[in-house]
């Protein structure tokens, strides 16, 4: 069976170190011993469920994991079920049990350092790229053992739509890049041509053509030896000779994913010429690779991928490059300026390792966690609950975790230079050692740690020490933009014109930092809060911070009402995050306008059944699109009932809020947990991300806000 270490017991390598012990580290290993007869039954069922159920409810419920951390405590659901009838009021006391059932359940899968244990998930390109370079460095046996191996097959099988492709993410309609990747791994892995999974893979290649990969793809199978770097439009290494600032202006995420490449782009490097890598040139193409014009395919690319269009004046600048600059790049003595520019290249790539203890800023590099995030937003829903005093072990721990998982240090040497923005006091997507700074998940950790040094030290421990909240308030402070918007991971401020050139046809806003709602938001309620708590400190750098980002909120809006979301699915979370900004500054229904037209979009979006749904492909298409079959989801049903709470929908018609809570209610499970339904996270507008404790924290918060504003005890 597989066991999910956790914090310090996860880590056996010397190659390995942690700033703080690994602290939210989680890890799976595989025991052949672990188990008795009848989990090891329980975890074939939940297996056998998902796989029959993979085509209507694509996320995962995590029940592995769960199954581990609630065998470890040998919880058992003590409170009742509750059920609220069709011509049923919900009552203050069922409201309650409901309450204190999700509160027990979730407490108990609190992991031992702390932090709530959860896949992070969704995309399709993460693991096959991980699987490749572990078959070129010659470490596949050592990364990927059988056990492991048969785990990743079984992920890409679950994963596989009906067509025989795959999406870019697990909702999604499958695409060249994704299809071909995935098909790769599991060539690599040992599965045969004739493999059920790789003929259907390969029959909807086929009926394509592989040659209309995206760029991302092109460049992964030039790597690997089954494509021509000479199909690749040119990424040159020599970007990262120019004056730091320019190379800054970039974000962080695309700096970092397109500095590797064009490392191994100057190195033309290419793997060592396999069997299996011929037997691939031969599988995947239609035609022999010998006769492929290669040049040809550069700007090519299959319409399921093509979700930004290169224009024609982009096209040029690449042909230009590709038809001047390289050749001259290539020959004495500008040959000597490449060699440099790979030096520069892998000084930088070498700081980001040892700076994120080789975790990486994530995405297309690695996959990490999102601790922190799940840990902050829980701890809020919980306190939110109001049974403090029957929760306070889990409290404490979430505490200690949160304060162990600040950043105290920026990042080594001159990090301006390294094109890195400060990082000191802020609090990372995932855990300490990452070491990249986010302005939301420094918001979110803050409003914790201010909330806890407002409660009992015997219940929650000791409070952080003002330095702490002070670091924070100064790193939030520095990503504010002119408009008023905050930044995710570093200053915006870079033209917008520049996304004109984004080299990708899978994403969108890719290539600088933007300004994001839910970012702006979170930073006005942890700066609200922190100035009721410290008046004195920054007092008119904080209020102007405040004033500028409500202004930006209000300017953002659609005229629907709705704001549109950049981090989750879509304009339902977006509008709950805006919500609570406005509100936590003394907005309310009858002084701002942009509320009252919120909670119009909110009121005739509800959905027959009482709940609220809404479709990922609101995020590509940028327009409300409800989910089909008139469908809730309680996650958005949450949201949307936490944002007509704060704007006082109870005060003037409870009847869409009763109606919300009663599909919460009855969707709860026998022991506490909430059904996983459809995906939830979102990033650059064209890929989702699942966050498998969306579906426990938000009915949860949104219980508990409707229980204390909308019912009489």
């Amino acid at each position: 069976m597989w066991r999910l270490k956790i914090a310090e017991e996860s880590v056996e390598s010397p190659y390995l170190y942690s700033t703080n012990k690994y602290v939210g580290r989680q890890t799976w290993e595989f025991d052949p011993n672990l188990g008795t007869p009848e989990l090891r039954e329980e975890v074939e069922k939940a297996r056998r469920h998902f796989w029959e159920n993979r085509y209507q409810v694509k996320p995962n419920s995590d029940l592995l994991c769960r199954m581990q951390l609630l065998h470890e405590k040998n919880f058992k659901q003590k409170i009742g079920q509750v059920k609220v009838g069709e011509d049923e009021e919900i009552s203050y006391e069922a409201a309650t049990a409901t309450l204190r059932r999700s509160v027990h359940y979730f407490s108990a899968l609190q992991a031992s350092d702390g932090h709530w244990p959860a896949e992070n998930s969704g995309p399709l390109f993460f693991l096959p790229p991980l699987v490749i370079v572990t078959y070129i460095s010659g470490h596949l046996n050592t990364v990927f053992p059988a056990e492991y191996r048969r785990e990743v097959l079984r992920y890409i099988y679950c994963h596989q739509n009906e067509d025989g492709g795959w999406g870019l993410h697990i909702e999604g309609h499958s695409i060249m890049f994704c299809t071909t990747l995935n098909y790769i791994c599991m060539r690599i892995l040992g599965e045969g041509v004739e493999n059920n999974a790789c003929s259907r893979a390969r029959k909807w290649i086929h009926d394509r053509t592989v040659t209309d990969i995206p760029s991302w793809g092109k460049t992964w199978l030039s790597i690997l030896g089954v494509c021509e770097w000479s199909a690749c439009n040119p990424m040159p290494p020599e970007f990262w000779l120019l004056p730091s600032f320019l190379p800054a202006k970039m974000w962080c995420y695309c700096r970092m994913i397109y500095m590797p490449m064009s490392y191994v782009y100057g190195k033309r490097f290419v793997a060592p010429i396999t069997p299996l890598i011929l037997q691939l040139r031969q599988e995947l193409y239609d035609q022999p690779y010998e006769q492929i014009n290669w040049r040809n395919i550069r700007h090519r690319c299959a319409k399921e991928d093509l979700y930004y269009p290169h224009s024609f004046i982009q096209n040029l600048i690449w042909d230009s490059c590709y038809v001047l600059t390289e050749p001259l790049l290539s020959r004495w003595p500008l040959n000597k300026l490449r060699e440099k520019a790979l030096d520069v290249t892998i000084k930088h790539i070498h700081y980001e390792d040892e700076n994120s203890r080789y975790i990486a800023i994530g995405a297309a590099e690695k996959t990490f966690g999102s601790q922190l995030w799940d840990t902050s937003l829980g701890i809020q829903a919980l306190l939110a609950c109001d049974v403090s005093d029957e929760i306070g072990e889990t409290l404490k721990k979430g505490h200690d975790y949160i304060n162990k998982s600040q950043v105290k240090d920026n990042p080594s040497g001159d990090f301006k230079s390294m094109y890195r923005h400060m990082a000191k006091g802020s609090w990372t997507f995932s855990d300490q050692d990452h070491g990249w700074q986010v302005s939301d998940c420094t918001a979110e950790g803050l409003k914790c740690c201010l909330l806890f040094s407002m409660m009992s030290p015997e219940i929650v421990g000791e409070k952080m020490e003002p330095h702490g909240f002070y670091n924070a308030v100064n790193l939030i402070l520095s990503l504010q933009s002119k408009n008023g918007g905050v930044s995710g991971w570093e200053p915006a401020g870079s033209s917008q014109w520049l996304e004109f050139l984004n080299p990708t046809e899978l994403f969108a806003d890719l290539i600088v930092e933007h300004e994001y709602v839910e970012c702006t938001s979170s930073a006005i309620q942890a700066l609200v809060l922190f100035q009721n708590l410290y008046p004195d400190y920054r007092k008119k750098e904080i209020e102007t911070f405040i004033s500028k980002a409500v202004c930006y909120l209000e300017h953002v809006q659609r005229p629907d009402g709705s704001w549109y979301a950049s981090w989750g699915v879509c304009f339902i979370y977006a509008t709950c995050f805006a919500m609570e900004g406005l509100t936590a500054t003394g907005k309310t229904y009858n002084n701002c306008e942009a509320i009252r037209k919120a909670v119009d979009f909110l009121l005739t979006s509800q959905r027959d059944d009482g709940g609220w749904g809404e479709s990922y492909l609101s995020c590509p298409k940028m327009e409300y699109v409800p989910l089909e079959g008139n469908r809730s989801n309680i996650v958005h049903t949450a949201w949307a009932m936490m944002s007509l709470i704060r704007a006082g929908q109870g005060g003037r018609d409870p009847t869409p809020l009763h109606r919300g809570a009663k599909l919460l209610i009855n969707s709860q499970l026998e022991n506490g947990d909430f059904p996983q339904q459809d995906i939830t996270g979102s990033f650059l507008k064209n890929c989702m991300e699942h966050y498998p404790t969306h579906r426990n924290i938000y009915p949860m918060w949104a219980i508990a806000e409707y229980r204390k504003h909308v019912l009489q005890p």
